[in-house]
């Protein structure tokens, strides 16, 4: 029209008079930018109940197939934590032909999720095709990683071949002779997740020797918007890990402090029923449950071997395990008592108690809706080049590398094997 005005026009939802047409595009990029926020946050506040996978979770609490399996990808890693048992660098990679095999009887059996985890999955050559693989397959495919491997180029081929979540373990802000899974090495790379689809989370070990950087982990991966939890290390009746837990009282505290933040909505990466049942490890108390690893949840080894649970092994290759065999693990076990292979006791809680585990998380994670409301939600993984790091023991203040390696003295190489 003559001087530049249009006639009416409907724009997001609203007649519009007879405006200029430069308002009109103005106002039209301003509804194309609301549409994404939008998009955007329906997205966000998805993810926060996707984790949980409820509607598929609620077919497997009425069948007898199995939920959940971790498949180590291999027993190789780069790193030789000493509360961890569950790595040889004396053996191969398993091939990925074997894998794949392993895999098509895993889902033939009914299982929904695939955790990849080690060992370091990262250093097994086909890891991304591996990933694929399971996706085709139809698991929801979760990686377990400590980081070090991890490049730009490695998360981005992840994501394309389908990987759903990583799971990323830092166990204190600095190195010390128990672990070298700490943030000083792992900050720079978070940032590499800023606009990854791939959901992230952090989750640490407690024992005497982190505990006293535990608070530290669990505020520097809480105040950059991701998941965070640290855990309590597994029971060592053998005494195999070569770590103490820790003073009681400091460890209860601590975990009092987790469920408390938990209820608040703030993004503690596991349920209350795990935080209880720890509360209840620390304080010897009996807590009443049946053991379902074997059954809903099950591990398969490097070697293609049916694994109970990551600490109680068996020599069935899993070509060989039917639906009975699985059902045949349903029942209370000599060894659950004090049991610390939380994912074990985590699907056995959510199979027999799925209103009070479920309910209390979709609490949790609907309190954490009003903050995403707010501008100033957004992840501050971004963040990560600023932040400077104290090692609370008083050696040199250290920052974090822009391109995520670690410093010269903490490269850590893949041991020989023996």
């Amino acid at each position: 029209m003559a001087g530049g005005f249009s006639g009416p026009r409907k724009v997001a939802g609203v007649m519009k008079g007879y405006l200029p047409a430069r308002l009109l595009r103005g106002q039209v990029v301003v509804d194309c930018m609301f549409f994404h926020y939008r998009v955007k946050l329906l997205d966000k506040i998805g993810r926060e109940f996707s984790g949980y996978n409820i509607l598929e979770s609620g077919k497997r609490l009425f069948d007898r197939k199995p939920l959940q399996c971790s498949l180590y990808v291999t027993d190789r890693c780069n790193l030789d934590c000493a509360y961890c048992t569950e790595y040889d660098n004396s053996r191969p990679h398993p091939s990925l032909d074997d894998l794949k095999k392993w895999l098509r009887k895993i889902r033939e059996l009914g299982t929904m999720r695939i955790a990849l985890v080690g060992g370091e999955p990262l250093t097994h050559p086909n890891i991304v095709e591996l990933v694929r693989y399971c996706r085709e397959l139809g698991f929801a495919t979760s990686l377990t990683t400590n980081g070090f491997l991890l490049t730009r180029k490695l998360l981005a081929e992840l994501e394309e071949a389908g990987l759903q979540v990583m799971q990323i373990s830092v166990d204190r802000m600095t190195p010390s002779p128990i672990t070298r899974k700490t943030f000083k090495t792992i900050l720079p790379k978070l940032d590499y997740f800023r606009d990854s689809k791939i959901s992230l989370h952090i989750t640490g070990v407690i024992c005497a020797d982190t505990l006293p950087e535990s608070q530290a982990v669990l505020e520097t991966g809480l105040s950059r918007g991701i998941p965070t939890e640290v855990r309590l290390v597994h029971a060592d009746p053998l005494n195999r890990f070569r770590v103490d837990r820790g003073p009681r009282e400091e460890l209860e505290r601590f975990i009092d402090s987790m469920i408390e933040r938990k209820r608040r909505g703030e993004k503690i990466h596991t349920s209350e029923a795990i935080l209880n049942y720890q509360r209840s490890l620390l304080r010897g108390e009996h807590v009443e449950w049946t053991c379902m690893a074997g059954y809903k949840l099950f591990f398969v080894s490097a070697q293609g071997k049916f694994w109970i649970c990551s600490m109680v092994h068996t020599d069935k290759h899993i070509m060989d395990v039917t639906l009975d065999d699985l059902y045949a693990n349903y029942r209370k076990k000599s060894c659950q008592e004090g049991c610390g292979v939380y994912c074990a006791v985590s699907a056995s809680l959510l199979v027999e108690k799925p209103i009070a585990v479920l309910g209390k998380e979709i609490i949790a994670r609907a309190r954490r809706v009003p903050s995403m409301l707010s501008p100033s939600s957004s992840p501050r993984i971004n963040n990560v080049r600023s932040v400077r790091v104290t090692n609370p023991e008083g050696t040199d203040e250290m920052n974090g590398s822009t391109e995520g390696s670690p410093s010269t003295d903490e490269r850590v190489t893949l041991r020989k094997s023996a």
